[in-house]
């Protein structure tokens, strides 16, 4: 019986150990100084005494510790409930790079390639064109285009970095979405084949521009039917629970509601509530463009995966090589789209030149943002995840820069 218990509990441990989360250490311990840490704080609270976020956490964490972790303000105004470390956010766009990974995941076993036409896997998809949008007489109010065949199909590492023209915010692809708009209770095996009736926007690769919604999500796709498996449940079984990632889904349940805090929309010196405070949460839709929530230290543990090449805890879930092939640079700051220092990757932009992009971290720092404010970098050089969560819908991006700022001058040795 004895043998039996001990057994038990060294199983129990060892269980536990792997789904360990990033340790916190004191700052000295890995190179920073906990009095200029101090200025993350004042940093957030001159941003809310400006009347642009209600709160916020923030982390810090460097060569595998966490060495600052702070919850500042609110997170609902009215009731004045403060933010708590372990509040839930709507972390938008952030889920690209983990969707980005998932994809990285099935290259490696072979079982897509980069190079893969998006057509392969979703054959709607195959024989797109591209809009050519008209000179509107001037008494005319109606979009007028036509379409001429793409130069080539659109693949993978399209979608990946953003080239692909797909619903790229172009008049004439906005106007044809609207017609092909998904339905309550849809999911992804049920829309993403009609976007293979929508225009491009340009012609594959002829410039960079932000596609939100389709692109990642026709990534999510490709992730169920190459995999077999819906995409939530790919993302839980190969990338949350081998991290411990215990916060974060597609959709919170009623016992973790309230951890997440009020959205706000930010205009001028004024905070309101967003009306739809979840329209991006769905039990049968898996957005990989912008549907996950997640805690700070849930995402903590994704980008300490990243920066330790692509394992953490002894759970291995991408090579280092592709970690480095994930952040390199595939579209040039040079492409039309581009901003200058500003390279992009596989899902995730890459700061080629912090004195040109106006960015305070090293060359080579690798990252991508939310729409509500949330924000996060990994630094290879500083061996540094920096995490920014706050819910304010037209954030002021300037407060991603002082966070960085902020992070960097407290490095001391």
């Amino acid at each position: 019986m004895r043998f039996k218990l001990n057994f038990a509990f060294f199983a129990l441990a060892a269980l536990s150990l792997s789904a360990a989360t990033i340790q916190e250490s004191k700052p000295e311990s890995v190179g920073l100084s906990g009095e200029r840490l101090q200025r993350i704080r004042e940093t957030i609270q001159r941003h809310m005494d400006a009347r642009q976020i209600a709160g916020a956490v923030t982390l810090v964490a460097r060569k595998g510790h966490i060495a600052h972790l702070e919850a500042q303000g609110m997170m609902d105004l009215d009731s004045k409930k403060p933010m708590a470390k372990d509040s839930i956010f709507r972390i938008y766009s952030m889920s690209k790079p983990i969707a980005g990974v998932a994809i990285l995941m099935l290259m490696e076993e072979g079982k897509l390639r980069l190079n893969d036409p998006v057509s392969k896997f979703i054959p709607e998809f195959k024989g797109m064109k591209v809009a050519v949008i008209q000179e509107r007489p001037a008494d005319s109010a109606t979009l007028q285009f036509y379409t001429v065949p793409a130069t080539r199909e659109i693949t993978i590492q399209d979608l990946l970095t953003h080239v692909s023209g797909l619903a790229s915010g172009g008049a004439a692809s906005a106007a044809e979405l609207s017609k092909v708009a998904r339905k309550p209770g849809e999911t992804l095996a049920d829309y993403i084949p009609r976007l293979g009736t929508t225009p491009l926007d340009f012609q594959p690769a002829s410039r960079w521009r932000y596609s939100p919604g389709a692109g990642f999500d026709t990534l999510g796709r490709v992730v169920e039917v190459v995999s077999g498996k819906k995409f939530d449940e790919f993302l839980r079984q190969r990338i949350f629970d081998p991290l411990g990632m215990k916060d974060t889904f597609f959709h919170p349940g009623e016992d973790r509601l309230p951890r997440v805090p009020t959205a706000y929309h930010r205009a001028g010196d004024a905070l309101t509530k967003v009306e739809n405070q979840n329209r991006m949460v769905s039990t049968t839709y898996f957005s990989g463009a912008g549907g996950l929530m997640a805690s700070t230290e849930d995402y903590a543990q994704f980008g300490e995966m990243l920066l330790e090449g692509g394992q953490l805890n002894g759970k291995r879930l991408l090579s280092p090589k592709t970690v480095e092939l994930m952040s390199s640079v595939f579209v040039p700051d040079t492409l039309p789209g581009r901003a200058p220092g500003r390279g992009f990757g596989l899902s995730v932009q890459v700061v080629t030149d912090p004195v040109t992009s106006g960015y305070r971290v090293s060359t080579g720092s690798f990252g991508w943002d939310g729409a509500f404010g949330t924000h996060f970098w990994v630094d290879p050089k500083e061996k540094i995840v920096g995490i920014l969560m706050i819910q304010t819908d037209n954030p002021n991006r300037q407060l991603d820069r002082d966070f960085e700022n902020a992070v960097m001058q407290s490095i001391v040795e």
